[in-house]
């Protein structure tokens, strides 16, 4: 990587990191990159994650962006993407605060809680079912510092656009679980905003997190015992307004969130 790249990564995060903390949207950075260059934008991401965690946040999991193969034609890329969560993001107590947040959505998913540390790359998703120890309904908060203008590069730059992610009650993960025919609900003030099933993260949430897994190893942070691993949409992102929502899965005790302003 080149000196003047490298200033460039370090302006990008600057702008994003302003953005994000004045609720202010900026225009996309994709412009000041290389086009569709996944390791900058990753290094963009990078350097404001580690801001937070000198300023004291903890690491709690990670969450998978594009399982959707349409958004991934939409995107131009061929592969999910991944972003950091940390503790200063969780609303499972129930209230999402709006107050800063620029254009936000939200979208429900499964969430893993991991048994154990994830460091042997190429294992496949029906490997990695023992590595799992609990599955909840969670719904994720996302957000986009330059107001849905994106491409790959932003999204990924911009912490894969997640600002937040609420998780309802565990429940044990066995073979039992099935998550690919489960069929997801997400209401909003009692109202259907959004549907899917667990098929629609790469066939199974487990196949989301295979891919996330050797991409964490790549990048030299695996996945770690006790973290929460957000698998992808089951369904249509939809906007996030000051409202009740409801994520309902077959199965499953409900999540129920309200957005305040």
């Amino acid at each position: 990587m080149t000196a003047t790249l490298e200033a460039t990564i370090r302006s990008v995060a600057d702008q994003l990191l302003e953005a994000r903390r004045l609720g202010t949207p900026i225009a996309a950075v994709r412009g000041h990159l290389p086009p569709k260059d996944v390791a900058a934008a990753y290094a963009v991401q990078k350097i404001n994650i580690d801001r937070l965690l000198a300023e004291g946040r903890r690491r709690v999991g990670r969450k998978i962006g594009l399982t959707s193969e349409a958004v991934q034609r939409q995107l131009g890329v061929d592969a999910p993407d991944f972003g950091v969560l940390l503790n200063h993001m969780d609303f499972s107590a129930g209230v999402i605060p709006l107050k800063g947040l620029i254009a936000p959505r939200i979208e429900a998913e499964f969430a893993l809680r991991l048994a154990r540390d994830i460091t042997e790359p190429g294992l496949s998703g029906a490997a990695l079912a023992s590595f799992v120890e609990a599955v909840a309904v969670s719904a994720e908060i996302v957000d986009s510092a330059t107001k849905w203008d994106i491409d790959i590069v932003d999204t990924i730059a911009d912490n894969a656009s997640s600002c937040g992610f609420a998780v309802g009650e565990w429940r044990p993960y066995g073979a039992d679980s099935k998550l690919p025919e489960r069929t997801m609900r997400l209401l909003c003030d009692g109202e259907v905003i959004s549907r899917g099933t667990g098929a629609a993260t790469l066939g199974d949430p487990l196949n989301a997190l295979a891919w996330l897994a050797d991409a964490s190893i790549e990048v030299g942070e695996p996945l770690r015992a006790g973290e929460i691993i957000l698998s992808g949409a089951l369904g249509p992102m939809v906007s996030l307004t000051a409202a009740e929502y409801r994520v309902e899965i077959d199965g499953f005790d409900p999540l129920v969130l309200r957005a305040v302003a």
